[in-house]
């Protein structure tokens, strides 16, 4: 058996051909999907980064985990305590592990576990290859790893091997040389004149007045990046960098792919093609950053293509990204770990038959704190700290309706709010009645304790947020936010 888990950092499912996008953002991508399983509903449980992946490799979920955040007590995993052996229990129950019982070579290659210092996330590892620039490389460095990787192990048997490209992830990449095949081509058309203007009233990091985060300051080293988006010029160059980005590291994808089929095993290997999270591009106001808990940032693509083994078609069930460890065992024919929370969708693999859940329970504390619960066409969002962008406790959207989450209706839909407010509160009461031995606490209110998500804490005062409000003609939101947070302006 062959497993290649192409993770593609940042990737939003619907900026993909297969998905439906107008653009051609991904051929190579298109062609795995049109020969394999997609899934639609796919959600990563934690967002973003740190916290997707910690849920993938140990299939649990923050609030059991303790992985909910990029700072703090819960960027760590939760220690084990008296139950700790020799080795901890990632060292048996972590997702590579799968490959190794099964008597595979499992090799990985990525700056991630250098990035968020999450050594953890090596563990079940043979071999791990870092290119040493934490995230901040391009596909032009990666790829030729993987290419000598594939020489010398492709056509043997028995190998799982972890590639993971950063090129969509902010601030976009490309390199210049590779231009632009977008340039003729429309960007966001839902984004009317009248929404961009609403947009560029709003306040909080990563809006339209500071896609730095709390700035507008240009990043000459950067070209492909636009600080802020004034009109709708700069508003097609960011959709623009973020498609090439897309498009740069699909063509990559492609030159491994043709190295599986140089070395004739391109059939003989499943290809999963996925991503720790999303990107907000507009939701909620919110442009170039995985800042939320809701569909941009938390829906993800899967895609997963192995001629013979795989049934090919699409699946509409809503699953985890902490669902796979527990589907490729069931594949496996290996019994599920205790440790996970996930549940296997390996029958839809099978034959196509769904096996999903009813819903989903998406969560985000580093740059927000944020539950939220997916189900049939709604979203519903609790927020208990907004990251400066003044929002209300309770936000309702319809995504059928608006799928790009411009129309709170929580006031009008008040029942359909609390069917969401009572679906979160009984998944909460089953992961607080399931928390490991000696962990009682939510990790949340651990976060809020701290003060705040790590994206957002202390940050107002530090970078001048109030002298940007105020050249930016926002200087209304200052006592709004002051009166939100009278921590942060102390």
């Amino acid at each position: 058996m062959r497993v290649l888990y192409i993770d593609c950092d940042t990737l939003r499912p619907d900026h993909l051909g297969c998905y439906g996008y107008h653009r051609q953002t991904s051929p190579n991508i298109d062609r795995l999907a049109a020969e394999g399983m997609r899934f639609n509903r796919y959600y990563c449980s934690d967002a973003p980064c740190l916290p997707s992946r910690a849920a993938l490799m140990t299939g649990r979920f923050g609030i059991h985990s303790g992985v909910v955040n990029h700072g703090g007590q819960h960027a760590d995993l939760r220690l084990q305590g008296r139950t700790r052996g020799f080795k901890d229990w990632t060292c048996d129950h972590n997702m590579p592990w799968l490959f190794r019982k099964a008597d595979m070579h499992v090799a990985g290659i990525s700056t991630f576990a250098e990035r968020h210092a999450a050594w953890w996330f090596q563990s079940g590892f043979h071999e791990f290859h870092n290119v040493g620039r934490s995230g901040n490389e391009s596909a032009e460095e990666v790829t030729p790893l993987a290419l000598r990787w594939m020489a010398d192990h492709a056509a043997t048997d028995d190998w799982f091997l972890w590639l993971h490209y950063w090129d969509p992830h902010t601030v976009y990449r490309a390199p210049e040389s590779f231009g632009n095949p977008f340039a003729d081509e429309e960007a966001a058309p839902w984004i009317s004149d009248e929404i961009l203007a609403r947009h560029q009233q709003l306040v909080g990091p990563h809006c339209a007045h500071e896609i730095n985060m709390y700035d507008d300051t240009p990043l000459p080293d950067c070209p492909r990046h636009v600080p802020a988006i004034r009109n709708r010029a700069d508003l097609k160059r960011h959709f623009d960098g973020y498609d090439c980005g897309i498009r740069y590291m699909d063509e990559h994808i492609g030159r491994v792919l043709n190295a599986l089929a140089d070395a004739g095993v391109l059939d003989d290997t499943m290809i999963i093609i996925s991503a720790d999270h999303g990107e907000n591009q507009g939701e909620l106001g919110i442009y170039a950053e995985h800042a939320t808990a809701d569909d941009a940032t938390c829906r993800i693509p899967m895609i997963i293509r192995a001629p013979g083994r795989v049934a090919v078609g699409q699946d509409d069930q809503f699953h985890y990204n902490l669902d796979f460890a527990p589907t490729m065992a069931d594949l496996m024919g290996q019994a599920p770990s205790p440790w996970w929370d996930g549940s296997s969708y390996a029958q839809t693999l099978r034959d196509a038959s769904p096996c999903g859940r009813d819903e989903v329970v998406i969560s985000q504390c580093a740059h927000v704190c944020q539950r939220s619960v997916r189900w049939d066409r709604w979203l519903y969002m609790r927020t208990w700290h907004d990251g400066f962008h003044l929002w209300p406790r309770e936000m309702l959207f319809d995504l059928i309706a608006d799928p790009h989450e411009q129309h709170d209706i929580a006031t009008q839909r008040p029942d359909i709010a609390a069917e969401g407010a009572r679906r979160y509160l009984a998944w909460h009461d089953t992961m607080m009645m399931t928390q490991p031995e000696g962990h009682h606490q939510d990790p949340l209110w651990t976060v809020l304790a701290e003060g705040g998500p790590c994206h957002a804490r202390n940050k107002i005062k530090a970078h001048g947020y109030e002298d940007h409000l105020r050249r930016t003609d926002r200087a209304w939101a200052i006592d709004a936010l002051k009166a939100a947070h009278p921590r942060e302006f102390r």
